[in-house]
């Protein structure tokens, strides 16, 4: 069974932005006389493209917006209290630390290009993905 990993970002009580892994839960679908795998939707407030330049962003910072980052090509490496991570082609990113520290980021190959599908203010990831 194929399996979607998310790594949350969040604003942890220490006013400090922490990562988190989940991973999707996907069931068993029968579609055209096949049996295909899904998770449940979710909702968005939109759908943009974004493309980030070679080099680093040294400012932590805190995302406008509660989102999902998905990237398409590129890398980036991602830097928080809760420690380092890289996120690459097919990497999805939940970022909801809105508040506090953020974090900052380093493209590391690139250009890298993502898209960024913001959620409404009433979505719950832990409804929706579980902790690993």
């Amino acid at each position: 069974m194929w399996t979607v990993k998310v790594v949350r970002i969040y604003t942890g009580a220490d006013n400090r932005s922490h990562f988190e892994d989940m991973q999707v839960p996907m069931e068993e679908v029968l579609q055209g006389g096949r049996v295909s795998q899904r998770s449940a939707p979710v909702p968005a407030a939109g759908m943009l493209f974004r493309e980030n330049p070679l080099g680093r962003s040294d400012e932590y910072h805190t995302p406008k917006r509660r989102q999902f980052v998905i990237t398409i090509s590129g890398a980036a490496e991602i830097t928080c209290a809760g420690g380092q991570r890289v996120f690459g082609p097919g990497d999805v990113l939940f970022a909801e630390d809105l508040t506090g520290e953020g974090h900052s980021n380093r493209e590391l190959h690139g250009p890298r290009r993502s898209l960024i599908v913001p959620v409404p203010e009433d979505f719950d990831i832990r409804r929706w993905a579980k902790p690993l």
